[in-house]
Formats: C-alpha cells, structure tokens, sequence
C-alpha cells in the first residue's frame, strides 16, 4: 500500500486531493516539471469506490463542442506516451459510430470535427458493421482514431510513473479539514500536510469540501448503471472484441444518449449504458435498495430490442459508477474565487477520461500561475452565479 511505503513528510510543492484519473494526471504533470507533489486518495487503492474504476472507456476524436475535439490530439500523443512510459498497453482502436437523425446538429459537429464527408444510411452501416440496425430517417457517421481506454491499467500506470518522478501517493487518508492560506493546511485521518499550492479533484467528494471554503459548486452526483449484455448466440451479430464502439446523439427515445462498447471485459457481453442516473450522496451510493425502480435499464432494453437485436434485452451483468454532472456538462477547471493558490478540477460529467492528460496538464499550469495551454472560458467557475 502506498501509505505505508513512503516515510511520513509534512510539508509539500503541492498537495492533491483525489487519486482518481484527473488528480492523478495532474500530479504526473507536477512531478515532472520537479514539483515535490503529495498526492492523496481516502480510499485504499485500488478501488471502485469513484468515477475511474473499471476496464474500459471510449475514447474519440470526435466532439461536438470544438473547445474538446481540439484538446483531443494532444491527449492521443500523451496516452501514448504512457503508455510508452510503462511499456504497458492502455488504448485498443476499434473505431466509434455516431448514431443519429439525419441532419442533427451535435452528429454534424462530430463530422465537422473528424473532417470527414461520408454519412451512413442503414443499409451502409449494416454491411459495414453486422448487428446495428438503423431507423428511417437516422444516420450514422464513424470515428476511425476512436477506440477503448484500458480504465483500471490506465490509473495503475499514470500513478506509477507519478511516483517514479518522486511523487508521494498516500491512500487510505480521508481528508477532514483544509485551512486556506497563504501555506494551505490538509488535515486528514492519519496526518496534518502544508503546501503553497492545493489542488482537488475530489469528484463526487469535491462539493462537500468545496462548502468548507465557502464556494458551493452545482454540481450533482449521479449514481450510474453500468450494463453489459449478452449476445443471443455467441459470436453473432459482429458484437465481438472486433465491433465498433458506438454513441448516440439527438434520438428521442434517449435524451441524455447511449453508449456502447464492444465485449473486451467480459467475452460475449457488450457493455452499452445510459448517460445519465439517479441523484445519489456519494457516501452511500451502494445503500440503493436492489428493489428499487431503474428507469435507466426500461431506456437501454427498449434502445437494443430496437438497435442492437443480436442482443439478449436484460442485462447479464449489472455494475456501478459515479458521475459528477454540472448543469451544462462542461467541466470546472478554476482557481478559487478567493484563494487563488487552490486550483478545483470537477463536474467532468461522465465524458472526462479520455481528456484527462490536458485536464491534469491544465489544472497543473492554473496551480503554476502560468497561462493554460487551452482557452479555459467554458470551465469557469463564473459561469454559475451565486457560487459564492
């Protein structure tokens, strides 16, 4: 365990609260520019208690807002560098199709992002990819840089090459206290730690720590079904480890969209999950009554009975995760409105993963004082009123 393998130290460069993908990208940043960096997580590592467990993400090229599609080349080059690093593979190709009408505007975004000219129509996409089925009047555009994120190895290999650039990592330790100042003081249940500079990417965590320096952040955890559904017959439908990843845009029957990948955790099963949940209090998301109704499960049934019919319509194999959502979904990336040595990275929404190297590179530069790589006007914290 990282906690009891390091020596006791009070004093740090930086301290970062949250071990999750975007604090610990951000303390590989700050170990490598020779920042003495304490990193620290409540939880015992690993775990699957956050928003980074897991094995797989998608991650694309394609986004509809350009802010994200332009940070997306230089996230490509640094998984691929970690991976590089750790001699580790974190990232399998297999490609995206964008589902949606005909003329939509986040599906033509997404085209306009990738460059690319070719729509197409359900007999198209039939031919080219084996198990999906179209409705009138719906397209489909595909994403060939996209692919599956490893999640769990992912997390391993940052945190690893973070510790060997001299980084601390201090798992187990719940944060109960932050003193703002000019030094900025983290009590936690097994230490006291000063620094210059705080960071927290906290997730789900991050508001109620936020309230203790009087910013009350709208951000809202949401309590995700994560579902993995199995093939009628094995092999069929060319829902294998070979399929395309997939998401939706714009469909009625799914406003918040869907999301699929191909059957890499477990053989035979295709993990396709609604991007959206039910409210929940972080600290007792695993207390939800197995009785209690799911909506989302009505939604995704309903979207593969239509959609995917190679696929059995109730999952086989249910699990969870923890969304922190802001109310336009645009991530906060910020300096405190008060104290401008605490940095805040949070609200990232459900689609954060893939973009995590530029979010831990930006939430490092903001902590640094120096100008971020990236226009940062859509993660502000201003843009919601009365935060303060």
């Amino acid at each position: 365990m990282a906690a009891l393998s390091q020596p006791q130290k009070s004093t740090y460069d930086v301290i970062v609260i949250g071990a999750g993908i975007q604090g610990s990208f951000t303390a590989y940043h700050l170990a490598q520019r020779h920042k003495d960096t304490l990193l620290l997580e409540q939880f015992l590592l690993p775990h699957s208690r956050g928003s980074s467990h897991g094995q797989s993400r998608i991650i694309r090229s394609a986004y509809p807002q350009e802010y994200y599609s332009r940070m997306m080349p230089d996230c490509f080059r640094c998984w691929q560098q970690l991976e590089a690093e750790t001699g580790t593979t974190l990232y399998r190709q297999t490609g995206l199709v964008l589902l949606g009408p005909l003329g939509e505007p986040e599906l033509e975004a997404c085209r306009k992002s990738l460059g690319v000219d070719e729509v197409l129509d359900a007999a198209r996409l039939a031919q080219r990819f084996p198990g999906f089925q179209l409705q009138a009047g719906q397209v489909a555009v595909v994403d060939s840089t996209a692919g599956v994120l490893f999640a769990g190895r992912a997390l391993q290999a940052v945190q690893e090459v973070f510790r060997r650039h001299g980084g601390t990592l201090r798992d187990g330790e719940k944060v109960l206290r932050i003193e703002p100042g000019a030094t900025v003081t983290v009590t936690t249940t097994a230490g006291v730690y000063k620094a210059p500079r705080l960071i927290i990417t906290a997730g789900a965590w991050t508001g109620a720590l936020m309230e203790q320096l009087g910013l009350r952040l709208p951000l809202q955890p949401l309590r995700i079904d994560v579902c993995y559904w199995r093939e009628k017959q094995p092999g069929s439908a060319g829902l294998g480890s070979v399929s395309p990843c997939f998401l939706t845009l714009g469909l009625s029957q799914a406003p918040h969209g869907i999301y699929g990948l191909p059957s890499i955790e477990y053989p035979g099963l295709m993990k396709v999950c609604h991007h959206h949940g039910s409210p929940t209090d972080p600290e007792k998301r695993d207390q939800a009554p197995s009785s209690a109704p799911r909506p989302d499960i009505a939604v995704l049934s309903s979207f593969i009975s239509s959609y995917l019919p190679g696929l059995e319509t109730q999952p086989a194999v249910m699990e969870t995760c923890l969304y922190t959502n802001t109310p336009d979904e645009d991530f906060i990336l910020d300096r405190h409105p008060k104290f401008s040595n605490i940095v805040i990275g949070a609200g990232f929404s459900g689609h954060g993963f893939k973009l995590a190297p530029v979010v831990g590179k930006l939430l490092c530069e903001l902590s640094l004082g120096e100008e971020p790589s990236y226009n940062m006007a859509h993660f502000a914290i201003t843009r919601f009123p009365g935060v303060l």
